[in-house]
């Protein structure tokens, strides 16, 4: 009885096992069949996806149209790039699904999924920008009659630099030093202070040395606007305000007061600044503009023969030098001693701040160039070419044209930036008499012999342009 009893209940375990192995054959032989399904429709897919993108170039190069009013009619190849990345996610978790089944090779799949991984990978990636060129903030260091407003146009006539002439002159006729001692170190260190905020943008700094003040930002008092470019272009020329004079008109158009903020947002624009000053005479004080981060300084000192500034600054400044014309006419032994101390005081300070800037410190190396006006008048073009790869700044041909226009001009007035350089920068020698060059050559001897000016020893070698005052000097920057 026990026995015959227990065999209907064997039969149930093995009806029930018989039914579970045909579920899982029919689970699998399903997975297959979807498999090889899905395999086919990716082929379909990719054949007509890749000659969807084919037919945009095809037309666009038949026929030159854009390819985005080609694909507004044809198709779109976002739509295909979204399904192929939805047939990916499916096809991964199907070869998944097959491996557990021992469908396929281990290695081929890890290998396949491998290039998978990477191909999205560099397509999710997002790419770096392209990094600007670096910001340069050049000055050009210079005193009054040394040729600094021809060598500035090399900056100004860039599009791409915002350029300043003189922005200090405001500050020397609004602060009163002294000369020497505590008061010039106090000088240096207002110019310097505001020369920071200048090659920062923020021509706000101006507004409280300009006289009389601006209202609301808008002033007609900027000195020397015109020899800005950068202050008369658009959109910083404004139209012109009728019965409002403005004391320093831009040169080629007419426009109306300026606006401080429209220009401190066109300095901001350009990729770099440059800043022409006569009235930073130690270069000492400029280390910490050198050190700060905000900033990427390049100073170019401009130096000429002082005894062609001093003949210049004779024509120039008449007034300032009744004693020495004086002197001249009386035909006086002696000139005044203070006088000659002033001369020799501004030749010392060129002097010296060239030295330290050819010592290279560890806070100028890559950062200093000195420059002879000499040079620059017989090379110009050569001369730009080296102070533009020095600031790191790639020059234009638009600087090139101007040079070649502005070089061989025969205009030459006092303040003019149009001259036949190779032939103006020695007139100087046939109208200075022999006696002031020789008071010239015993004050600033020690620069003389620096910056390689030769001194004359009578009247005939001064006059002969044969005999040559300048020794051959290579280019003073430091790489």
């Amino acid at each position: 009885m026990e026995k015959g009893l227990s065999l209907p209940q064997d039969c149930r375990h093995f009806l029930h096992s018989l039914r579970m192995r045909s579920k899982y054959a029919l689970f699998l032989a399903f997975v297959v069949v979807v498999f090889v399904f899905i395999e086919k429709e990716n082929k379909i897919i990719s054949r007509v996806s890749d000659k969807l993108k084919q037919i945009p170039q095809s037309l666009v190069d038949a026929n030159s149209t854009d390819p985005a009013l080609v694909l507004a009619e044809n198709a779109s190849l976002l739509s295909l790039s979204e399904l192929d990345s939805a047939f990916l996610q499916l096809q991964r978790r199907l070869r998944n699904l097959s491996l557990q089944l021992g469908m396929e090779p281990p290695e081929e799949a890890e290998e396949e999924q491998r290039l998978e991984s990477e191909e999205e990978w560099e397509q999710l990636e997002p790419r770096p920008p392209a990094e600007a060129p670096p910001r340069r903030h050049v000055l050009l260091m210079a005193t009054t009659r040394t040729g600094s407003s021809f060598v500035g146009e090399f900056f100004n006539q860039q599009g791409n630099i915002f350029y300043l002439f003189e922005p200090l002159w405001h500050i020397e006729r609004t602060v009163s030093f002294e000369q020497g001692g505590a008061n010039a170190a106090g000088s240096a260190l207002v110019y310097r202070d505001v020369l920071k905020q200048l090659f920062l943008c923020d021509l706000y700094i101006l507004e409280h040395f300009i006289i009389p003040a601006p209202e609301d930002h808008l002033t007609q008092f900027v000195f020397r606007r015109g020899s800005s470019r950068s202050l008369c272009e658009d959109p910083v020329c404004t139209p012109l305000v009728k019965k409002v004079f403005e004391k320093y008109p831009c040169k080629n158009r007419r426009c109306g007061p300026l606006n401080m903020t429209l220009a401190a947002e066109a300095c901001r624009r350009k990729e770099h600044m440059a800043i022409k000053a006569v009235r930073i005479r130690q270069l000492e004080f400029l280390q910490p503009l050198a050190e700060d981060p905000r900033l990427d300084l390049r100073v170019i000192q401009l130096v000429r023969d002082p005894r062609a500034v001093l003949a210049s600054r004779m024509v120039a400044f008449a007034d300032k030098y009744e004693t020495w014309k004086k002197w001249l006419a009386k035909g006086q032994d002696q000139l005044r001693e203070e006088e000659v101390l002033r001369l020799k005081g501004n030749c010392e300070s060129i002097r010296l701040s060239a030295e330290l800037g050819l010592r290279q410190p560890a806070w100028l190396r890559g950062r200093y160039m000195l420059v002879r006006y000499e040079d620059v008048a017989l090379r110009p073009l050569q001369k730009a070419q080296e102070m533009y790869r020095f600031a790191g700044i790639p020059l234009t041909p638009q600087v090139e044209d101007w040079i070649q226009k502005n070089t061989q001009a025969a205009h030459d007035g006092i303040y003019s930036t149009q001259k036949n350089s190779s032939e103006q920068f020695e007139k100087w020698r046939f109208s200075m008499p022999f006696k002031l060059a020789q008071v010239v050559q015993a004050a600033c001897g020690p620069a003389m012999r620096l910056f390689g000016y030769k001194p004359v020893q009578d009247a005939a070698s001064l006059s002969n342009r044969s005999v040559s005052l300048l020794e051959e000097r290579g280019t003073f920057w430091v790489t």
